[in-house]
């Protein structure tokens, strides 16, 4: 209906008035679809047929909606040798010749360390009353276990008070990938149990000393990037500090060692926080997303999240207490040892699940003894300024609605607390970034959150990865994550577009 009412006439009246043309043209289609619906024998129909009215027209959030931003500290810190900071394994692996695209290192990244205050004026700026940043563990404890850098601890309180005095609740990742290099020299990190016992006592002496400011706690973040993407068998790991190892069995023995910090680190804070919490996990599962919505699709989706990428041996351990059975057929021999009570201490109770999200892999119904099959991206399929950066915006209510049902959590509040995209951003001539690309990418990851809440999802809130370019860890400066541009010679902020098109999204509390 919509094709045949879009004559010449209409396309240039639509070309002309941009999106009110189009928002009214589909408004009278719903309309013309309500009236007969209502005059049908079939109430269902019609309340069917409202919802989606006002879904499809407003895109509104719940009054409760968060909105905010994220970034993480080695990224936009700097400041990398000052007050007491030692190195972390960050700082090793990008000055190592070759590692990091143009020699780049997270030495002065944004310099936030120094401008913290003129960045929180900024967030002010664009409305967000979230901030979710993270927490340098060599910043805190140099040596990875022992001695407290108290100067360490001031500059996360002068933080903190400043994103206070501007009504900003903050949202502390505990860990965020920049382990101390001295517990990889000691231990040699992940490979080690250790790492989980250092871990929770940093955990202690963060929540002991900024309990009072912070009632919001992350443990870890996507604990895959800093396991399976730092240890391989067939070559030193080219994306992220990490060893090579002996077997993918090593492999597996450091995701659950990380798996064991999250459980300890959940017992830590609570022991530690003066106030009661929030204590959240954060993780990147691998999103299936069924090709169409029949039956026979989605529960292939389902039966595949199981053993995709790593998610039966992550979030399945940590939200349900067990290892997905489908995933320890598949890794046979390769299945970490698990050592009694490991699972039960992995398996805390949390408050709520952060969810980074940026691509899905699509999945089918098929004919062979697994019951389904991954599908490649077409040659032409969209994609942003990442290789993987594919453009799928079902992976959002996908990813929430897996934790409800594949996982069986419908108890679980959810957060995004990471979704954006890398974009080829440009100063134009009159000093501006037009990132609209950014724009339709951010546009439709929101319609189809807000499709997961009105289908009544526990999605709970949004935070826009990233507030700023920022050291982008094995690419460097070359990609661009922000909505708000950095020149990074001279540390000027630059709202680009979407900085402004997210503040008229959360001013209206709706996708605009």
């Amino acid at each position: 209906m919509l094709k045949i009412l879009l004559n010449r006439r209409n396309f240039l009246a639509l070309a002309g008035l941009g999106g009110l043309a189009s928002s009214l043209l589909v408004a009278n289609l719903l309309r013309t679809r309500s009236a007969k619906a209502a005059s049908s024998s079939n109430p269902v129909a019609s309340k069917e047929t409202k919802n989606l009215e006002n879904s499809m027209i407003s895109y509104q959030f719940p009054d409760n909606f968060l909105w905010g931003v994220a970034t993480s500290a080695y990224q936009i810190e700097g400041a990398a040798t000052e007050d007491g900071r030692k190195p972390s394994v960050w700082d090793t692996f990008s000055a190592t010749p070759g590692k990091v695209k143009n020699g780049d290192t997270g030495a002065i990244a944004c310099d936030h360390y120094h401008r913290y205050k003129a960045d929180i004026d900024l967030m002010a700026e664009l409305g967000v009353k979230d901030y979710r940043f993270s927490i340098a563990w060599p910043r805190i404890i140099p040596d990875g276990r022992g001695k407290v850098n108290e100067k360490g601890i001031d500059f996360y309180k002068r933080l903190v008070d400043a994103l206070r005095d501007k009504g900003i609740t903050p949202h502390a990742t505990l860990f965020h990938w920049d382990s101390p290099q001295a517990l990889e020299d000691l231990y040699g990190s992940w490979r080690s149990r250790e790492m989980a016992k250092d871990f929770a006592d940093y955990a202690s002496a963060v929540v002991s000393r900024l309990g009072d400011r912070i009632t919001h706690w992350m443990t870890l973040n996507e604990i895959v990037c800093f396991t399976h993407l730092s240890y391989d068998v067939e070559q030193d790991p080219p994306f992220a500090p990490g060893t090579r190892v002996k077997s993918r069995k090593d492999v597996w023995q450091t995701s659950h060692n990380a798996l064991l910090a999250h459980g300890m680190g959940c017992q830590a804070i609570r022991a530690a926080s003066p106030r009661p919490c929030s204590v959240a996990l954060v993780d990147n599962f691998s999103v299936t997303v069924p090709l169409t919505e029949s039956a026979v699709d989605i529960e292939a989706a389902k039966k595949a999240f199981h053993t995709t990428w790593v998610n039966g041996g992550i979030i399945f351990p940590a939200l349900t207490g067990a290892y997905s059975p489908a995933m320890l057929e598949k890794l046979g021999a390769d299945a970490p040892d698990i050592q009694p009570g490991d699972l039960k201490t992995i398996h805390q109770p949390l408050d709520a699940l952060g969810f980074n999200i940026y691509s899905g892999a699509y999945v089918r119904a098929a004919d062979n003894k697994q019951g389904y099959e991954h599908l490649e991206m077409p040659k032409g399929y969209p994609r942003l300024n990442m290789p993987w950066l594919y453009v799928v915006p079902e992976s959002m209510y996908w990813g929430v609605r897996h934790v409800s049902e594949t996982l069986g959590r419908k108890d679980l509040p959810v957060f995004v607390t990471e979704n954006g995209c890398a974009a080829e951003d440009e100063l134009n001539a009159k000093g501006e970034v037009i990132d609209s690309d950014r724009i339709m990418y951010l546009r439709q990851y929101l319609k189809s959150s807000h499709r997961a809440i009105d289908e009544g999802y526990p999605l709970k809130g949004y935070l826009l990865w990233s507030f700023m370019d920022n050291f982008e860890w094995a690419e460097g400066y070359d990609r661009r994550f922000g909505i708000t541009y950095v020149d990074y010679k001279t540390q000027k902020r630059i709202p680009k577009a979407s900085f402004n098109w997210y503040a008229e999204s959360i001013c209206q509390n709706r996708v605009v």
